[in-house]
């Protein structure tokens, strides 16, 4: 196990920035994940991190020591792929034990390494099999295994069920939460699916274009937003979204008025020009709200989404189904009010709002 360390880490290609002053702690045996879109900088720092980029700017630490000159087979990091990169032509056994014979580890040692990894996950009747007898989901197992024979001080994971459909990757996040309770190393893990992301870190990094946007639990990521891009960023469906302005203590556009006097920020506010956030699931159907054109209805087993239009913008609820069942008019709806969130429209950063005591 080992603690990882970036300061203030930079790596550009030509013109283009794909890691900007970047700056992490990882703690010994914790789990981050990083997610956010493409080419955000998210597997570039893990490359920098195994020692298969050069780093640009700043210092990359193992256990406080300095790796930036250190080649990547002395770093005892392994690193788990999209694609799996297994040997077509060797067994599940073979595949396993490669990186060790490599490093010429004793007969004796592969054997019980390779086996010791095959129960961990659950494969030992697969260690004769090749690749092409395998699934998805044990390719990705023996891709797992690979790693774990060499008790690295750093597991990285690089979007490894991408590949997977929507069920086994639900089965696979379970998978290697348990592997990092077993295990207790410290997991660097690439994603750009969110629910992946707030699903399996002990705590989460939002990238956008190079640069760490919030690091956090998944839970105050969620409930504490920092700015526009991870409010948006975060939760599914995603947040709604509308412009408009403060005046009389209200948040003000040309469909409707909200009444904010209960935060006591507001009358500092007056004039200003803002963005409203609200979550789907804090939105509600109510006979004397207000009252939107339905676009869409998509019916989710117990729930259903509705899709409204306001103005130019299109707000989403989550309701419960039943309550959809007898709507022959267009809906009406209510903002839970204490969970609503502000922003500022030119920094894009979130207002805070407190309550009156």
């Amino acid at each position: 196990m080992a603690s990882v360390k970036f300061s203030n880490v930079g790596k550009w290609f030509d013109e283009s920035v794909a890691v900007d002053d970047f700056s992490l702690d990882v703690k010994d045996g914790e789990f981050i994940v990083l997610v956010g879109p493409s080419g955000c900088g998210k597997t570039t720092l893990l490359r920098l991190l195994a020692g298969l980029e050069e780093i640009d700017k700043g210092d990359i630490f193992i256990d406080d020591h300095l790796v930036n000159d250190v080649d990547s087979k002395d770093r005892n990091i392994a690193m788990v792929f999209q694609n799996y990169a297994l040997y077509p032509h060797m067994d599940v056994f073979d595949n396993i034990a490669f990186g060790l014979k490599i490093r010429k580890y004793p007969k004796d040692k592969i054997k019980s390494h390779v086996q010791d990894a095959a129960k961990i996950l659950r494969i030992e009747n697969l260690l004769e099999r090749k690749p092409k007898e395998l699934s998805g989901g044990e390719k990705q197992r023996v891709a797992l295994g690979r790693a774990i024979v060499r008790h690295p001080k750093v597991f990285l994971f690089d979007e490894p069920l991408s590949n997977l459909d929507a069920k086994l990757r639900v089965q696979m996040r379970a998978e290697i939460k348990k592997l990092h309770s077993q295990l207790k190393t410290t997991m660097i893990y690439v994603t750009h699916d969110q629910v992946e992301a707030m699903t399996m870190g002990d705590r989460i990094v939002i990238m956008n274009e190079g640069k760490s946007q919030q690091v956090g639990s998944s839970l105050d990521v969620y409930q504490n937003p920092r700015n526009l891009f991870v409010s948006g960023f975060i939760g599914s469906p995603p947040m709604n979204f509308i412009t408009g302005y403060l005046k009389n203590g209200k948040f003000t556009n040309e469909k409707f008025s909200i009444d904010l006097n209960k935060y006591t920020e507001v009358k500092k506010l007056e004039g200003m020009r803002a963005i409203l956030g609200v979550r789907p699931e804090d939105i509600y159907l109510s006979k004397d709200g207000l009252e939107l054109p339905l676009l869409v209805m998509e019916p989710l087993g117990n729930e259903a989404l509705l899709h409204m239009g306001v103005g130019q913008d299109i707000f989403v609820a989550k309701v419960k189904i039943e309550d959809t069942m007898d709507m022959r008019q267009p809906p009406k709806i209510k903002f839970d009010i204490d969970k609503i969130y502000l922003f500022d429209i030119d920094t894009e950063q979130r207002i805070e709002l407190k309550k009156h005591s």
